[in-house]
């Protein structure tokens, strides 16, 4: 970037600015984990159990609906890929955020991302919680979720590596699963496994390709849009790993085809295989589940069962990497309490993932301790837009930052987004009539208003948080030396 930045937002940091503490070299995540981590970031309980809905409600298009979505998720991601191959960043987006838009912009997407995974954390829990009470019926769900959380909480505190590694493990079943449904289902459509015929007329033969209209799909596309959210996990880890350059690109390049795959290919399969209309619902038996049983598949509830809880408790383990490297982040910009920066000779923030999981845990207990409180509904709810916000600030900032470059900068770019700033315009209008969408049902309504109330509730700590680190500034610009520019001026 040029100089024309001020003091708060100079690309690259100044000494004045804090230094992001990393890992040793040796514990830093290898390629591998990279990759897996990219390939799985977005297989999912709401792949797994949620796509049924979408094709209850939408039809054979449910196909639409997840491309489309699928699209918003890919400009995003190229365009924090741009940005992250200039400067990799643990922060990822909030640190861009601050360089192009300033602190207010990183303090405001910062938290609402944090608040977003503690949500999920919490969410996650509940749902492994219940699923080891459906299969050992003497442990208590309330006791599962805190296992849960135990568990993973000590894996993300051990070692970058150690959380690297297992995430590795549980990406690569959920991949395994997919691959293989997509290989028998596609064979299964075409009537070349055993006892099948031909089945692909099931597209357009019950009411046709789009049964319930053009509508149906336009807002389904607010639903699938949070199955995707989550892929920018894959650029923060790249940013902590031996290669960073190597697996920024690797993430923000191959999101297209994965998603194309891995959803829009699931979501092919179940929709030949079985018509939308006789589709069971999610409370009664997961769509893969049904499909694999259908395979003729021995015991195929059973290994179903346990890729979904694999893929709830992958969730669980990246969640809390990604809201406690947040939280280090907005520490080490003054945004939050300094202590959460602090790292472990590992490099783990460990107040940051202690602290993440402890807002986890308060939402997981209010689950279970007051059900009827609406707090936790509200928790739940109140994270819907968060996908949205941040994709339309990737969109500002990137737009800012290349405007800002000079001719030789943006020649010099290693990954680069087309047409600018006209995919950033898609990306901003698409994520604004989302919302509008969102406004047309009852459920959508209320994921916006209590969005725009944690937002709002946000902002209004932001004069306390902005004098504080001013003053923080003050402190440094009186004990540091100055800068080798500041000598030469």
């Amino acid at each position: 970037m040029t100089g024309e930045y001020d003091a708060e937002t100079t690309y690259p940091p100044n000494k004045h600015q804090d230094q992001p503490q990393e890992a040793p070299q040796g514990k830093k995540l290898r390629t591998r984990h990279v990759t897996m981590i990219t390939l799985g970031g977005i297989i999912g309980a709401s792949l797994f159990v949620g796509s049924a809905n979408i094709i209850r409600n939408t039809g054979p298009a449910a196909m639409l609906s997840y491309a489309a979505g699928g699209l918003l998720v890919f400009l995003a991601m190229r365009m924090l890929g741009e940005m992250a191959a200039a400067r990799p960043a643990v922060g990822s987006f909030m640190e861009y955020a601050r360089v192009g838009l300033g602190k207010w912009a990183a303090y405001v997407v910062g938290w609402l991302y944090w608040y977003f995974w503690v949500g999920v954390i919490a969410y996650e829990a509940v749902v492994g919680g219940g699923m080891l009470n459906g299969w050992f019926p003497a442990l208590p769900a309330w006791a599962g979720s805190l296992a849960l959380l135990a568990i993973f909480v000590c894996t993300n505190l051990i070692s970058l590596r150690s959380f690297g590694e297992t995430e590795f493990w549980l990406a690569s079943i959920k991949v395994i699963a997919i691959v293989v449904f997509l290989g028998a289902g596609t064979l299964f459509a075409l009537g070349l496994w055993p006892n099948t015929t031909f089945s692909v007329s099931n597209l357009w033969d019950h009411g046709g390709f789009m049964p319930n209209g053009i509508g149906v799909v336009l807002s389904s596309i607010a639903l699938v849009l949070f199955s995707y959210f989550g892929t920018e996990i894959a650029v923060m880890a790249a940013a902590e790993s031996e290669n960073p350059d190597k697996g920024i690109r690797q993430a923000a390049k191959t999101v297209i085809w994965r998603v194309m795959l891995f959803y829009v290919g699931a979501i092919f399969v179940i929709v030949t295989i079985v018509p939308w209309n006789q589709l069971p619902a999610p409370s009664v038996i997961a769509p893969f589940t049904y499909v694999f049983s259908l395979f003729g598949v021995p015991g195929a509830e059973l290994i179903m069962g346990l890729v979904i809880f694999t893929a709830v408790i992958s969730v669980l383990n990246s969640g809390t990497y990604s809201a406690a490297r947040m939280f280090a982040a907005l520490a080490e910009q003054g945004l939050a309490p300094k202590a959460m920066a602090k790292r472990t000779k590992a490099g783990v923030p460990a107040f940051a993932v202690i602290a993440s999981t402890i807002g986890g845990l308060i939402a997981t207990l209010v689950n279970f301790i007051a059900p009827s409180s609406g707090i936790y509904d509200f928790i739940m709810n109140s994270t819907g837009l968060v996908a949205l916000f941040v994709y339309v600030f990737i969109a500002v900032t990137q737009w800012r930052l290349r405007v800002k470059m000079t001719p030789e900068e943006r020649s010099n770019l290693k990954l680069k987004v087309w047409l600018f700033p006209w995919l950033n315009i898609i990306l901003i209008l698409g994520a604004i009539g989302i919302i509008t969408i969102m406004m047309f049902s009852e459920s959508g309504r209320t994921q916006v208003w209590t969005s725009l109330i944690a937002a709002g509730a946000l902002a209004l700590f932001w004069p306390l948080v902005r004098r504080k680190a001013a003053l923080k500034k003050e402190k440094e610009d009186l004990v540091l030396p100055p800068s080798l520019d500041e000598v030469r001026q």
